[in-house]
C-alpha cells in the first residue's frame, strides 16, 4: 500500500491513510439502524490494534461516552497503546453547554474514559449547532489547552461548510474533518478542502459511504442521515451497476475514491464489525480501472445545492 503512511498537515504526527472511525462502535441505533454490543465493539478495536490502520477517530458525544469508553476498554485488553497508534477524540457540547469550562471537562471525561494521559489530537466537534457568536470562549480555551499542554494539536470537525469556514477565520486549527461533504454523490466540500489545503491545514474527509447507501446500495433511500433526493439512490444503483460490471463492490470505489485523492490527507471509515478491517485492507489494495472511475464521475448527481440546504 504505497503512501499509505502520510504526515497529518503540519502537526508532525504521521497517520495512516485510512483513520477508523469509532462512532458506529459506541452503538447508536437511531442514527445508523442498528445496535453494536459492547463485546464486539471491543473485538473491532483489538483488531485494529493488530492491523496496518493505525488510528480512530471518536468522540466525547457519541453513545454519551460509550464509544471512548469501549475504546478505553479494548486498549487495556490489549495491554495499552501501541506506540504507533493514535486516537483523536473530539469536545462536545453538553445539554447546550459549549463553554470553556465545557471544554475543559469534555477533555478530562475522555481521558479517563479511554484511559490516556496523552490526546494528541482532539476536536472541537459539531460548531455549526451552536451560535457563533457564543462560541469563542469554547475555541481560545481549546487552544489554551494545547499551550498547556494538556492536548497535542487541535482540530476542527462538522458538516456545514459554511459554518466551518467562519472557525477557520479564526486561526489556529490544524486539522479540519467534514462529513457527508465529499463521496462519490457529492463534492460540495470541495472549496473548504481546497481553503485548508492552500492554509497548511490537514484535511479528513469523513462519511464517504454516505451514512451507508453507498455502502449497502440495495433499498437505502437516506444520505447523511436524512431522506435523500429523488435522483440520489437513482444515481447510487447506477453506480453500483458499474462496479459490479468490473468486480468491484460499490464500498471500495466510495472509499479509494477518497483515499486515492492527494488533497485528502486521511479518510475516516465506521467500522463496527471486526471482518470489516480484513475488507477496507482488501479495499485499499484493490485495482480500480480507470474507466470505471470516469464513469462513476459521469454520474455523479449535482446534490451539492441540496446539501448545502439541508446542513446536518
Amino acid at each position: 500500500m504505497t503512501g499509505f503512511l502520510r504526515p497529518l498537515g503540519s502537526t508532525g504526527l504521521t497517520v495512516t491513510a485510512v483513520c477508523a472511525g469509532g462512532s458506529g462502535i459506541g452503538g447508536m441505533p437511531a442514527v445508523f439502524g442498528y445496535d453494536v454490543p459492547v463485546r464486539q465493539a471491543v473485538d473491532v478495536v483489538l483488531r485494529l490494534l493488530d492491523s496496518p490502520i493505525r488510528w480512530i477517530d471518536t468522540s466525547n458525544g457519541y453513545s454519551d461516552g460509550a464509544s471512548e469508553t469501549r475504546i478505553g476498554q479494548a486498549i487495556a485488553e490489549y495491554g495499552g497503546l501501541p506506540d504507533d497508534f493514535l486516537v483523536a477524540t473530539k469536545v462536545d457540547a453538553r445539554d447546550g453547554d459549549y463553554s470553556g469550562a465545557r471544554v475543559r471537562a469534555s477533555v478530562a471525561e475522555s481521558k479517563e474514559r479511554l484511559g490516556l494521559d496523552d490526546l494528541p489530537l482532539v476536536y472541537l466537534h459539531d460548531p455549526e449547532f451552536h451560535d457563533f457568536d457564543t462560541m469563542r470562549d469554547a475555541v481560545d480555551t481549546l487552544m489554551q489547552l494545547r499551550a498547556d499542554g494538556e492536548i497535542g494539536h487541535v482540530g476542527l470537525a462538522g458538516g456545514d461548510t459554511r459554518e466551518l469556514s467562519r472557525y477557520l477565520d479564526l486561526g489556529g486549527f490544524e486539522v479540519l474533518l467534514v462529513h457527508n461533504r465529499w463521496s462519490l454523490v457529492d463534492h460540495s466540500a470541495q472549496g473548504i478542502f481546497d481553503r485548508a489545503r492552500a492554509d497548511g491545514i490537514a484535511v479528513v474527509n469523513a462519511a464517504v459511504y454516505g451514512g451507508g447507501i453507498l455502502a449497502n446500495p440495495a433499498g437505502a433511500t437516506k444520505y447523511a442521515y436524512r431522506d435523500a433526493p429523488a435522483a440520489l439512490p437513482d444515481a447510487v444503483a447506477e453506480m453500483d451497476k458499474a462496479c459490479q460490471e468490473y468486480g468491484i463492490d460499490l464500498a471500495t470505489a466510495a472509499l479509494r475514491h477518497s483515499v486515492d485523492n492527494p488533497a485528502i490527507t486521511a479518510t475516516v471509515a465506521g467500522i463496527s464489525k471486526p471482518t470489516r478491517v480484513d475488507q477496507l485492507i482488501q479495499s485499499l489494495a484493490a485495482d480500480l480501472p480507470t474507466e470505471l472511475l470516469s464513469r462513476l464521475n459521469d454520474l455523479r448527481p449535482d446534490a451539492q445545492h441540496w446539501i448545502e440546504q439541508h446542513p446536518s
